[in-house]
This record gives structure tokens, sequence and C-alpha cells, in this order.
């Protein structure tokens, strides 16, 4: 059986799919989908923790499909700009668990991570599988990837 690692980007996921549709991703929907026939080695959310109760339900939602939440504090600076990304954890994740499966999804619009996909690809022998908003997701990293899955209706909770 084909072993895979999940890894999703909460935020870009999020933002992704209300700008583009209005709608929020089926977190259930895509876990029925990729580990369909598969050995789930490793699977993370990475989002930001904002301390509402209304995020730590959805944190437990997305425990009881199966996904480790991993937290990193929002960050709101003086100058009124916020921080708060995963991206170096994301990769240092994706290389560990990674050499560990035969297929790493990646659920995440974000072009830094062309570099990580084509370094998986070529370095490891890993096939890379890209879920992201096909509009609002960048040409690199649908590039690198093994296999670009738009998220559409299929993806998507009903209307709000």
């Amino acid at each position: 059986m084909t072993s895979v690692t999940i890894l999703v980007d909460v935020q870009n996921i999020y933002y992704t799919s209300r700008e583009a549709y209005q709608r929020n991703f089926d977190y259930n929907a895509f876990w029925r989908q990729v580990t369909a026939g598969r050995t789930v080695v490793k699977a993370i959310a990475y989002a930001i923790d904002r301390g509402d109760e209304k995020q730590r339900q959805f944190q437990n939602i997305l425990r009881a499909i199966g996904f480790e939440v991993k937290l990193k504090p929002f960050i709101q600076r003086a100058d009124g700009s916020a921080k708060g990304d995963w991206d170096v954890g994301i990769t240092l994740d994706a290389v560990e668990y990674g050499q560990q499966s035969d297929v790493l999804v990646l659920a995440s619009g974000d072009g830094d991570f062309g570099l990580l996909a084509d370094k998986l690809i070529t370095k490891y022998h890993i096939e890379v599988e890209v879920y992201g908003v096909a509009i609002l997701t960048a040409q690199t990293l649908i590039k690198a990837a093994s296999r670009f899955i738009a998220i559409d209706e299929e993806l998507l909770l009903g209307a709000d």
C-alpha cells in the first residue's frame, strides 16, 4: 500500500478558498480523497492560534479527522502588520516525514513551496501532490509538483 504524509497550510487554504469561492474547505472530503488506498505516515495541519473558542472547536475537528494540529501564536506588530506563517515548519516536516512516505500531499498555494517540492522529487524521489485553489496557487508550485489537484466544488463545504 502507498504511504502518504499530509501537510496542510490552514491559513493559506482558508483564505484562498474564501477569496475564490466564498466557501470553506471541506477537510473531511479532503481526508477521504488523499487517504483512499493509502497508509498515513503523518498528517499535520499548521494553524495560527488567536485563542478564540470557534478556532479551538475547528482545531478539535481537525484532530478528530486524524490531523496533528501545530499552532503558532498570532503576532501583531507595532506597525499594524501581522506575522504568522508556517513555511519553515512545514518545510522541515516535509523533509523529515516525506522521506518516510511514497507521496507527500501539500495543501497550499504558496509559491515558496515550489523549491521544496522540486527538492523532494529530485533528491528524495518522493511524489508531491499539491492541492490548491487554481487561480490563487503560484505557477512555480504547480509546475514543481508531481501532480496538482485544484480545490473545487468537491472539496468545499456548502454555501454559508
